[in-house]
């Protein structure tokens, strides 16, 4: 039934800096006329996911993403039964096993909504075994069920996948626009809103970064681990690494909490089967949060690192974290423009090890390393 268009303008206003696509959902959601089976392209930071989760609540959503039920606090929590997110477990790709499990998922009817969701990143890694085994339900759907899949480009995913989804292109966003998209939310200042944006990759996630008190906890141990490399030693790097995989576990004690508390309130009601399904989701969710919030220590240091690029090179722009100028400073005057760059290598040399499941602690240590190898070297 279609809802009060009010709604979902409250929900989808946090798309502002993608208007041609906050439009185009509205209608749809405001008709009853979604599709379903969406297919969400644009560069990394223009808000896919954002656009995903958000598109999620207003479906699940009795009132059309209301943005205060417990559905819509659910779903923004990612803790929602009946929205399930996937992303590659494999550094080739989605494994065959994920996709059938999927399939398997997506027969049981919904455990507390009257539809499911399924949001499966990265789509462009679904090859040809798993893609196959995902066609046939992409093209006839169970009633009530809706994919939204995310990639940068039609060119990048299998055609025969391209063809049974609804593309919606996402424009790129600048940094500049994004922070002012943030400043205007949050009445935060420019400059640490763009801060923000640079860590967490768009709009959004910059709002929730910057309403959490340990994800900004997490990257000042990151400010403070690269500060300290050139004065450590080697039980000093591997502490540092300890301490910043503490920050990024400490959110994800609430989540913990949420997702027992609500498996307690609704054991006596759910099957044996719709159990194990909550618990394999809640704990698909812990690894999920763990891993995006390895990334964001990443991107973190890499914010960092660049700071002191620029500082060195007197690029435009200035630098991004103005709270952090003393470090950058300090770090300039020691290390030399190729080192920073050798640093930065190292910085993504981790993202790729913790994309291929390497684990994020060793990650850590061996970036650490280097980082502190490249910025003491002379030339």
């Amino acid at each position: 039934m279609p809802v009060a268009r009010d709604n979902q303008r409250a929900l989808l206003a946090q798309l502002d800096t993608q208007p041609r696509v906050r439009d185009f959902l509205a209608r749809a959601v405001d008709a009853g006329r979604t599709s379903h089976a969406y297919l969400f392209l644009g560069a990394p930071g223009s808000g896919k996911l954002d656009a995903a989760w958000a598109l999620a609540q207003a479906l699940i959503c009795e009132d059309g993403g209301c943005g205060s039920c417990d559905a819509c606090v659910r779903v923004a929590r990612h803790t929602h039964p009946d929205v399930h997110y996937y992303t590659p477990e494999s550094a080739t790709g989605y494994l065959i096993a994920q996709v059938r499990d999927l399939l398997d998922d997506v027969l049981l009817a919904p455990i507390r909504a009257t539809c499911k969701v399924y949001i499966i990143d990265r789509a462009e890694q679904l090859r040809a075994n798993s893609a196959n085994a995902l066609l046939k339900t992409l093209e006839e759907p169970p009633e009530n069920v809706t994919f939204i899949l995310l990639g940068t480009s039609a060119e990048t995913i299998l055609p025969t996948i391209v063809s049974r989804c609804q593309c919606v292109p996402f424009r790129m966003v600048s940094p500049i626009d994004a922070a002012r998209a943030v400043a205007r939310a949050t009445g935060l200042p420019q400059e640490r809103c763009r801060m923000a944006v640079a860590i967490a990759g768009s709009p959004t996630r910059a709002r929730a970064f910057l309403k959490s008190a340990e994800r900004q906890q997490a990257r000042r141990e990151v400010v403070r681990a690269i500060d300290a490399l050139a004065h450590a030693d080697e039980a000093d790097v591997l502490a540092s690494a300890k301490t910043l995989i503490m920050a990024v576990k400490a959110p994800l004690a609430e989540v913990q909490s949420t997702q027992k508390a609500v498996l307690e309130r609704d054991s006596d009601y759910l099957s044996r089967g719709a159990m194990k399904q909550l618990e394999d989701r809640n704990k698909r969710e812990l690894n999920a949060r763990e891993r995006s919030g390895i990334m964001e220590v990443l991107a973190s240091a890499r914010s960092l690192l660049r700071d002191v690029l620029i500082e060195l090179e007197g690029a435009p722009g200035g630098i991004v974290n103005t709270d952090a100028q003393a470090t950058v400073e300090r770090l300039a005057s020691t290390a030399r423009p190729a080192g920073v760059v050798r640093a930065l290598d190292a910085v993504a040399a981790a993202e790729r090890a913790v994309a291929r499941n390497v684990t994020p602690q060793l990650a850590l240590e061996v970036m650490l390393f280097d980082i502190r190898k490249a910025l003491s070297c002379p030339s």
